[in-house]
């Protein structure tokens, strides 16, 4: 077993990789770490899904491995250093979900903009259908510049948004907020300018509980918040509070941590709260960009020279680090059964 695949790829980009590598696909074992565990020994490179956690203790059990690959990315599922110290490359797919998360965060503010569209849908009369407003001349915070606000941003502007954002990783005079069109201004004149907030902040350690009782006091009356980002950023008892009293309107996160409103949190149980489950990044496109970028990068990484010879005799090359996590083939040569093929997916 040269290739372990727990998280599927898209046919067509397993098919390729099949070709060139024994591929195993088992994703039963992603429930199953005893079993996961004992199969590994053998394996050069995992494909694994985002709840599958690698700690130094589960490489002790690859003696072999070269490569652990993500379709998503996410920065508390690995030990990176266990990773470095064995030499092992990790890669994630990151720019493969860059789209998708946008249109997530944009969907995210008209559905809290338009609240009342569920009631209707659900056959309720026009006198209990709650009042909604329109996004266009309204202004939105980009609460961190990650990349994924750098496709938000211009889909909001074509709506006629006024943009604001704050990173405090980006300096306020740096040709970034030029070239998106977003105005950078303090995190407290964010917060208190905004209808809206997009959450999209990079974590790091340093961050947690970075959107705290302090922070949240600058909130405008009735402010909605989307995001996208880990919800270790949050302080739980000030966006509760914030949540209750009036400031913050509505919140809707992607991929919170299951514990974040658990049972004892102070979370559990707010109705104006709304998660999902990494919907952000669940899309068709998403899951082809990604497949084929792990695809191609596993090759690359067990068998170098082979792959630099084919990428030379090919139209695409998949070893300039400028395109890492780019789309590593043509998107214009998707063809129709790559996209029927993904619905076959087991997910």
């Amino acid at each position: 077993m040269e290739v372990l695949l727990v998280d599927p790829l898209v046919p067509e980009a397993l098919a390729w990789l099949q070709e060139r590598h024994v591929v195993t696909y088992l994703p039963e074992l992603g429930d199953d770490p005893q079993a996961l565990r004992k199969a590994i020994a053998p394996c050069r490179a995992l494909v694994l899904p985002p709840h599958v956690v690698v700690s130094r203790e589960f490489l002790e059990h690859a003696p072999k491995l070269e490569v652990i690959a993500r379709l998503q990315a996410s920065a508390d599922n690995t030990d990176l250093d266990a990773c470095a110290r064995r030499n092992i490359k990790v890669l994630q797919a990151r720019s493969a979900t860059l789209r998708s998360n946008a249109e997530y965060l944009l969907y995210g503010l008209l559905m809290l903009y338009r609240r009342g569209m569920v009631s209707a849908l659900l056959g309720r009369r026009l006198s209990q259908v709650r009042m909604g407003r329109e996004l266009g001349g309204s202004t939105i915070g980009l609460l961190g510049l990650a990349p994924v606000a750098h496709t938000l941003a211009p889909m909001l502007r074509c709506l006629g948004v006024r943009l604001l954002g704050y990173d405090p990783a980006v300096h306020h005079a740096a040709d970034l907020w030029k070239q998106l069109q977003v105005e950078p201004v303090p995190v407290d004149e964010l917060l208190a300018q905004s209808d809206a907030i997009s959450l999209q902040m990079v974590y790091a350690s340093r961050f947690k509980g970075f959107i705290n009782e302090r922070l949240l006091n600058y909130c405008k009356p009735g402010q909605l918040w989307v995001g996208v980002s880990r919800s270790a950023l949050f302080e739980p008892e000030a966006l509760a509070l914030a949540l209750c009293d009036g400031r913050i309107d509505a919140c809707l996160l992607d991929g919170a941590n299951p514990q974040f409103v658990a049972p004892g949190s102070p979370l559990h149980g707010i109705p104006n709260l709304h998660l999902t489950p990494r919907l952000g990044s669940h899309t068709r496109e998403a899951k082809l960009r990604s497949s084929w970028y792990v695809a191609h990068r596993i090759h690359e990484c067990l068998t170098p020279s082979e792959a630099r010879r084919e990428a030379a005799n090919s139209d695409f090359s998949v070893f300039d680090p400028a395109f890492d996590d780019s789309i590593p083939m043509d998107p214009q040569a998707i063809t129709p059964s790559q996209w029927g093929g993904l619905s076959a997916l087991r997910r």
